[in-house]
């Protein structure tokens, strides 16, 4: 992937190397040190290790699919 900034797509990625998660792309920045972040808004909430999310931090590194939003 050559553009870092997925700003308004939607994912599908591993989150932690453990979860399969998919959503909109809400935000996307570029961490202090060179790595870029996403904040992914879930088209449906998961249970991780005991607490519901709707929504949370993927690394680019962990992005499997982009496609434009739905």
């Amino acid at each position: 992937m050559n553009n870092w900034n997925l700003e308004g797509l939607h994912v599908t990625g591993m989150y932690m190397g453990e979860f399969p998660v998919s959503g909109r792309v809400e935000s996307s920045r570029v961490k202090y040190g060179g790595g870029v972040q996403h904040t992914v808004v879930l088209d449906q909430s998961i249970e991780i290790y005991s607490q519901v999310r709707d929504r949370l931090l993927l690394n680019h590194e962990n992005v499997t699919r982009v496609r434009s939003a739905a």
